[in-house]
């Protein structure tokens, strides 16, 4: 990578010249970019609507995707874009002057959806839920407007392993956040780079770039949330087991579809024993552990 503030782009100038930034920052390059190439997210001159919050993990993912771009493993178009939901307190100029100062094309996009959700939303429920339905069908319309194929979030490791987890705790089913899926419509794909990223990586590299840090929680909706609680649990785990948020989510690569209780996923009905198999050998017949 080239260090040099003529040489690269603008969203990298003034990096730490540490050795614990560069391998920080070389190990999510490398695995948004394996990401990328596992799930077949590039299509070669694609535009793609990167979606900015002004969290750490959104700002990991612009440069992670510019840096990619920069060294010719990007071959699409990217147009950044912050959606303002009138939040109270919410710092309009912060992130269209960081843009613009970094030279990255952008739009920004005024929707007063807060007040949509604080008129529907219940006393003393959180707003998550109907503000992120809202978010996403703007994003998806402004993608529309803008000829994008594809509507880019920042999304991380954790987060995937926390919503399957409040799908396993509270939704009663085996499901997560993917990596790339279609939307309803069927016009528009929606991607997660940083699907392989620990939330702790974009945590060290934007406060090490000095990002504008916006928070996500201006609404005050944030207290006792499902996602917190599971948070709590995985933090606890990990702290006993060092690496076991990274042993789950290798977990959610490797499912055996005949090891689970989905008859939609597997054909359990049809199982048939065959006499002339040795009983070693009983193909996809699911054994007892």
């Amino acid at each position: 990578m080239l260090d040099e503030n003529d040489d690269i782009h603008p969203l990298f100038a003034g990096a730490p010249s540490t050795t614990e930034f560069k391998k920080l920052r070389k190990r999510i390059v490398r695995q948004a970019r394996e990401a990328i190439e596992q799930y077949g997210m590039v299509e070669r001159g694609a535009r793609w609507l990167v979606c900015l919050s002004g969290g750490k993990d959104s700002y990991t993912l612009l440069a992670v995707l510019y840096e990619l771009k920069w060294r010719g493993l990007l071959p699409v178009d990217l147009l950044a874009c912050n959606l303002d939901q009138g939040q109270p307190g919410f710092p309009a100029t912060v992130l269209p002057e960081f843009l613009e100062r970094m030279g990255v094309p952008h739009r920004i996009e005024y929707q007063d959806t807060y007040s949509v959700v604080v008129d529907k939303v219940p006393q003393g429920r959180t707003y998550c839920a109907l503000c992120s339905r809202l978010r996403r069908g703007n994003l998806y319309r402004i993608a529309r407007e803008e000829g994008c194929s594809a509507v880019v979030l920042g999304h991380h490791r954790d987060d995937i392993l926390e919503t399957f987890f409040m799908n396993l705790f509270h939704g009663g089913r085996l499901a997560t956040m993917p990596p790339k899926l279609v939307n309803e419509e069927g016009d528009l794909f929606v991607y997660r780079p940083l699907a392989h990223v620990a939330e702790a990586d974009c945590e060290k590299f934007a406060n090490s770039m000095n990002y504008p840090i916006i928070p996500c929680d201006l609404c005050g909706s944030q207290d006792g949330l499902q996602r917190q609680q599971v948070k709590a649990i995985l933090d606890g785990w990990e702290k006993n087991r060092p690496g076991r948020r990274q042993v789950m989510f290798r977990a959610l690569m490797n499912a055996r579809p005949s090891h689970l209780l989905d008859p939609k996923l597997f054909d359990f009905q049809s199982l048939q024993l065959d006499p002339g198999q040795k009983s070693e050998n009983f193909g996809d017949i699911p054994r007892l552990r």
